[in-house]
């Protein structure tokens, strides 16, 4: 049976579609995951997202499996020798920003608990279901909840974290549904919420 899936994970890219049918938009709870995600979502920053997949694996076993404990401790010098891993992106501000990340996000989990209860706040806990293509419009590049998410977090010390990162990172974690309207992941993942 050949269903339906969203134009950009219809290319013959095994990683695309199998992402795309297994994770994106599905809702998130865990810290490490979110972890993951804020990091990943900060290094596609002018890049593909089908890049940032062919390197998380590399990401994984870079950044500590996105333990974000020992992520928080990584040095300077341990953080220079990042530079030279082809495996990730090796963008200088872009690897010096995931430590600051880290203590910033140990921040937000000692204050609210977890990281999750923090930012499912902007959402009140609620996935937003996405229906753009429905009224045939493209989802947008940023919403004022992911401006507000990402001014919030910028205040907290995160960086990579721009308002069109963060609605891509709520994408991703399944803050908002916007898989196609006629996708079928959209219904199977609105039903997520909805039981």
């Amino acid at each position: 049976m050949n269903k339906k899936i969203c134009p950009w994970a219809s290319h013959t890219y095994p990683d695309y579609i199998s992402y795309h049918n297994e994770e994106w938009g599905v809702p998130v709870h865990e810290d490490k995951i979110h972890f993951e995600f804020l990091i990943l979502e900060g290094a596609q920053a002018g890049l593909s997202w089908r890049t940032i997949l062919n390197k998380r694996a590399g990401y994984r076993d870079a950044f500590a499996e996105f333990n974000v404990a020992l992520v928080s401790k990584f040095t300077s010098a341990h953080l220079q020798s990042l530079t030279t891993n082809p495996n990730i992106v090796r963008n200088r501000l872009k690897i010096a920003s995931v430590v600051g990340n880290a203590k910033a996000f140990i921040q937000i989990q000692e204050e609210f608990g977890s990281f999750d209860a923090y930012v499912w706040r902007f959402v009140d806990h609620r996935p937003i279901q996405g229906q753009w293509h429905a009224k045939q419009e493209s989802p947008p590049s940023q919403t004022k909840i992911s401006i507000q998410l990402s001014n919030a977090l910028k205040k907290r010390g995160f960086k990579f974290v721009g308002s069109t990162i963060m609605y891509a990172y709520m994408q991703a974690v399944g803050m908002v549904n916007d898989h196609d309207f006629d996708c079928y992941r959209y219904q199977e993942i609105k039903a997520l919420t909805d039981s």
